[in-house]
């Protein structure tokens, strides 16, 4: 039988096709849109995410030149920190409220009763707005109607696997972003439920990513053109698909996924805590290992926030305009806080900056700048990976912003490590595909779905000390400028 795998994006769904010998044999992709109706809120239709794995399921079969019938296994990989309300049905009450959403600030305070050191080490996490918990809380607080009716509190997977299949399911990478799981127990804390007085029926059972949740429902499998014969497992969160796609179930590969969000991280043996709070500890979608991880600064939306300022200019264009300044950007600098910050240090009240603009400046210098920045923001978590005995000497960079080869060596040249690409850049769904292999019995396990489907490009990108005075200048300024900004964001609109 066929598996389909698919990543569930921020700003698209992407599908990829296994035959039954585990060989990649067609992709998809369709688009939709963020919503952002207020200052720091961020949401998405849960209908578009439907409509999305459709079209993409079709064109999958479309490809393939094979019925539904074949499809014995779909696994999902799905943006993490996100709250889908959901009735009996499966039907969502509100918007998604998405990962990018800063609207639960104020609700953050209803932790205080534990501190941020005793939080980060139950949870692994930081106390933050981006989580789950604070956006129940803020739905509790802000429509006590829906959440009184609410069958389901769900993260983006969860509320598509109940959609599909009826059961409301989430594996253990995808409970490790709520701030309600103990991550090295592996299983809800009782400490963070007391503290939030919310409580487990309504969030989902913990599985295993690879676990078969169920079959389709009859008018889920209708909608989006597979038969009821075909089985869903668990899955998980989008970063953890890109890390299996990757290679990344075993320690000394730092994965880089270069999405509209640019989460950094690495495979571990146990829960490590980093007490700076730069990092945080998750759960893998492999129970061996767990991942560490920054989740992510505003990296290919800063690109695309600077596409759609210039009228909608091409990727393509503006990487060439950007080759024609050096290492700097000719003074320019730019830090990749549009929405918050995660490095060099967390700060949601964080917005984006330009500096050292002059006239003689033009668009591919400022976009250089957006590169740049958010390399130097990359360099600050793989140098703190070091720091914390998780390093290595390669990057694999995955997404997006694995089709520059600009971007790819400037990764290399600031942060002094080799980076290498996967010969497939769809990793998410690559890793989705695999639970769904693990699941359909295409492969006995992880380890032969990572030797089978993760391939390297063979071009690698290697330092040049040529450049390594002119970034260590602009990293500089890029730490300096955040240094000097960061106070003049707490007087900034809320």
């Amino acid at each position: 039988m066929y598996a389909i795998g698919c990543d569930v994006g921020s700003q698209s769904l992407k599908g990829i096709l296994l035959d039954p010998s585990g060989a990649v044999v067609a992709e998809a992709a369709a688009a939709y849109e963020v919503e952002y109706p207020h200052p720091g809120w961020a949401q998405q239709d849960v209908a578009d995410w439907r409509t999305a794995l459709g079209d993409v399921v079709r064109s999958l079969l479309g490809k393939g030149a094979i019925p539904a019938t074949d499809v014995g296994t779909l696994g999902l990989a799905t943006q993490v920190d996100g709250l889908v309300a959901v009735d009996a049905d499966g039907e969502a009450l509100l918007p998604a409220i998405i990962w990018l959403d800063r609207r639960a600030s104020a609700q953050v305070g209803a932790f205080d009763a534990l501190d941020r050191s005793t939080i980060r080490r139950i949870t692994g996490l930081n106390l933050d707005a981006s989580h789950v918990a604070p956006k129940i809380l803020w739905l509790r607080d802000a429509h006590p109607d829906v959440f009184e009716r609410a069958a389901g509190l769900l993260l983006p997977g969860s509320a598509l696997v109940a959609w599909l299949t009826g059961e409301q399911v989430l594996d253990h990478a995808n409970a490790s972003s709520t701030l309600l799981y103990d991550v090295s127990d592996r299983t809800w804390s009782a400490e963070m439920l007391d503290a939030t007085g919310l409580d487990t029926h309504r969030l989902g059972t913990i599985c295993a990513a690879a676990e078969v949740a169920g079959p389709l429902r009859p008018a889920a499998a209708e909608a989006i053109g597979l038969t009821p014969s075909t089985r869903v497992v668990v899955g998980t969160g989008d970063e953890h698909g890109a890390s299996l796609g990757a290679g990344a179930i075993r320690e000394g590969i730092v994965v880089d996924i270069s999405g509209t969000a640019e989460p950094v991280a690495v495979a571990a043996p146990k829960p490590t805590i980093d007490e700076t709070g730069l990092l945080e500890t998750h759960a893998h979608a492999d129970p061996r290992v767990w991942l560490i991880e920054n989740p992510g600064f505003v990296s290919g939306g800063s690109v695309r926030w600077f596409q759609d300022l210039f009228g909608g200019a091409a990727f393509a264009d503006l990487d060439r305009e950007a080759r024609t300044s050096g290492p700097g950007s000719d003074g320019v600098t730019f830090l990749p806080t549009l929405s918050g910050s995660t490095a060099p240090r967390w700060n949601d009240r964080a917005r984006g900056v330009f500096a050292g603009l002059s006239l003689n400046h033009d668009r591919g210098a400022m976009f250089r700048a957006v590169l740049e920045g958010c390399s130097f923001a990359l360099r600050d978590i793989v140098d703190r990976l070091g720091e914390l005995g998780l390093g290595a000497d390669e990057i694999r960079v995955v997404g997006g912003g694995a089709r520059s080869r600009l971007w790819l060596q400037m990764k290399a040249d600031v942060t002094g490590h080799r980076v290498r690409v996967l010969a497939d850049d769809e990793a998410t769904a690559l890793g989705a595909a695999m639970l769904a292999g693990v699941g359909a019995g295409t492969f006995a396990d992880l380890d032969e779905a990572v030797t089978a489907l993760t391939t390297l490009d063979p071009v690698a990108y290697d330092p040049d000390p040529a450049t390594s005075a002119g970034y260590a200048d602009a990293y500089g300024r890029y730490r300096g400028l955040f240094d000097a900004v960061e106070p003049e964001f707490a007087r900034l609109p809320g």
